[in-house]
Order: structure tokens, then sequence, then C-alpha cells
């Protein structure tokens, strides 16, 4: 055979955490193998080893499905992208109700790759099967950097929030007072005033030259910090629990840093992105937001039509209503990240155009609460957005003539 088969060679992948189970097929129907392979180079090394050997057998090409796309499988899938074979990722809550209809005698791994070369196979033909794989369209480089930045500082900052509450409670437990002369104990200069000192006892009786020496510390703070001197109390827990404040302390002040230092870089690697640049035109939506998005985005190419960037993103709910009670749910489909980070942009945004802001107040009056007046308004920003990244194209605030 001198041309390509119509037939094509079908893959699906079991992805786990230390191996990784592999069925093949033909997409005529016919079942060729299936093997296991570990997370390691070696175990990627066969595994196209293998599929090469089918391609150059049957000349047809490669199409490979697995779950969890840019999860568990890396870097298996990039690898795969990399070799030009059609990826799909196989939508797991479709994969799940297609088990349950044509359950199986037993589950195991192997099973499960068997399960996802059927639904493979049945997707152009089966109803229940449709849209349950997701051709993968590659994002640019820069997008998936500014994935995992932002990914990563949202770790970041929930674990800052974790931290700063314990401290703010063992605070409470020790020295009320000290916690009284701070409304926020976030704050940079009151962080350096606790991590000045080796034992928390010791802000007692520190002189007003050594406060002045501390970064942030200016003549109001330091009146504070001195009438709060004169009246310290400490608590007999000081002893065991103050080592963890001053512990906390440090920790918090590491965390800003590292948070700032991904800031930087997200803003250097924004002006790189196309999406992240026509997101920045909108009036309102900041830095970190606009990251965000473009990262988990990746690429307007994967999204046909406005409606399903707009349920991707969170801002489009399902109804959700039985006789007399009308309500709307959360559908599976969206992505919580890029949710949070709209749901954000879109809340500066109509701050900062009247327009926007009207629709938002028209959607209160009409007795919606906050967030769902958020998403109103999102919802028509998705078409917006949706046209501008689709020509690439800034925003624009046109006057009325």
């Amino acid at each position: 055979m001198n041309a390509l088969s119509a037939v094509e060679l079908r893959v699906s992948i079991d992805v786990g955490c230390y191996r990784h189970s592999v069925a093949v097929g033909l997409s005529d129907g016919q079942f060729l193998a299936e093997f296991e392979i570990p997370h390691n180079q070696a175990g990627f090394d066969e595994f196209f080893a293998c599929i090469g050997a089918y391609e150059r057998q049957y000349r047809c090409a490669v199409a490979v499905a697995m779950e969890g796309y840019n999860g568990w499988g890396r870097p298996l899938d990039q690898l795969i992208l990399k070799q030009n074979y059609r990826l799909f990722n196989i939508n797991n809550l479709k994969l799940a109700r297609y088990k349950e209809i044509f359950p199986g005698a037993a589950k195991t791994d192997a099973i499960d790759a068997r399960k996802g070369l059927e639904l493979f196979m049945l997707s152009a033909h089966l109803p229940l099967a449709k849209n349950s794989l997701q051709l993968i369209v590659p994002a640019p480089e820069v997008n998936d950097k500014l994935k995992r930045l932002s990914r990563r500082r949202r770790r970041l900052v929930t674990e800052r929030v974790t931290v700063k509450s314990g401290m703010h409670s063992d605070l409470q437990a020790v020295c009320p007072e000290l916690l009284a002369i701070t409304q926020d104990i976030d704050q940079v200069w009151y962080l350096n005033l606790l991590t000045s000192v080796s034992e928390l006892p010791k802000l007692a009786r520190k002189q007003a030259a050594s406060l002045k020496q501390i970064r942030g510390v200016g003549t109001v703070y330091l009146n504070k910090i001195r009438a709060w001197q004169k009246k310290a109390n400490f608590s007999a827990e000081v002893d065991w629990v103050g080592p963890m404040i001053l512990e906390d302390a440090r920790r918090l002040i590491e965390l800003g840093n590292a948070i700032k230092n991904l800031d930087e870089q997200m803003a250097t690697l924004s002006q790189q992105s196309d999406i992240a640049r026509c997101l920045l035109s909108l009036p309102g939506f900041g830095n970190t937001s606009c990251a965000e998005l473009a990262g988990e985005i990746g690429t307007i190419s994967r999204f046909d039509q406005e409606s399903s960037l707009a349920l991707y993103l969170g801002m489009s709910p399902l109804d959700n209503a039985s006789g007399t009670y009308k309500g709307a749910k959360t559908p599976t489909q969206v992505n919580k990240r890029a949710k949070m980070a709209m749901m954000t942009a879109v809340d500066h945004h109509r701050r900062n155009v009247a327009q926007s802001q009207a629709f938002y107040e028209k959607k209160r009056a009409q007795g919606k609460k906050h967030n769902q007046a958020i998403r109103a308004l999102g919802r028509y920003l998705c078409k917006v957005i949706f046209k501008m990244l689709k020509e690439n194209r800034a925003y624009e605030i046109r006057s009325e003539k």
C-alpha cells in the first residue's frame, strides 16, 4: 500500500500514578493489543516503539485518547503531541456514564483502558459518546507557562490565608493587645516587627531606637507600639506558642515575596501572550486575572462558539427548575480557576465602565444576588471576549454620536 489507509490506529490510555494501561485497536473495530508501561522514560520509549510498529504495519494515522490531559499523564501527553499524533482528552464524567450503562463484570486498569477504546470507537455513532472525546489543540508555550505560574500563585495565596488565620488565632490567645495594634497582621511592618526578636516577650522591652530601624515602622506605628509596651501582657502559653507565631510570621514574609516574584514573571509573560494582551485592554481586567485566564484558556481555537467559552469560564449556569421552583446549577465542565479569575475581573470591570455598572444594578433590582449579577454581566462579556480573541483585537470604547 503506497497511500495511507482510511483505517486509523486508535489508542486508549488509562492514566495511573506510576503505571499506565494501554489498549490499541483500529477504527474498524479490530482489537490489537493491550499492555502496561511504567511512568518513566523507559516506559515512554516502549509505548512509542509499540505504537510505531503498528503505525508502520498498517500505514495509517494515529489517534490517542487519554484521561486527565495535563495531569498525571505528563509528560507523556506532550510527547504524544510532538509525534504529531492526534490527542484527545476523555471526558471522565461521560466515560463514567458509559460504564454505568455498559457495565463490566470486573474493574481493572486494563478494563478501563478497553472501555476508553470502546468509547473512542463509538464516539461517531453513539449519542451518549458524542463530545466525550475532546481534541487537544496545543496552546502557545507562553500560555502554558502562565498556567503553571498562576496555579502556583493560587496555591501560595491559599497557603498564605491558612497561615495567617492560624497566626491570628494564636496571637488572640497569647497577647490580644499586640494583635489590636494593627488592622491586618499581614502588613509588612507588623511582620517585620514580630520577626525582629527571637522571643515574642522581648517585643515589650524593645527600645524606641531599635523600633525605628524596623522597615516600615514610622512615627504612627511607633507610637502604637510604645503605647502597647506600657501595658504589654502575655499569657502562660507564650513559652511554646510564641515560637509558632514567629515561625508563621517568617513564613508569611516568604510567601509574600514568592507571590510578588510570580506576579512579576506573569506580568512579563502576559505581554508575550496574545490572549493576555487582549484581555488587558478590557477596563478593570488586572494583570493577575488576565494571566490566569490566558493560562487556563490556552488557545481560543479550543472553542467553536462563544457559548462554549462562557460555559468553560463558569458564566453560563444551567437551568435547574422543578414545578414552581426556578433555579440554576453549575455545570461540571466549568474550569474553577478560570471562573474565580473571571468573577474577580468582571467585578472590577463593572466599577470602571458606566454601562456595565448600570447593567449590574439592573440585575440587582430584578432580585439577583451579587454573584448572580456578576455572572450575568460576565455572560455578555464572554461574547465580547470571544470576538476579541478570535480576531486578536483589543477592546474599544466607542463614543456615542
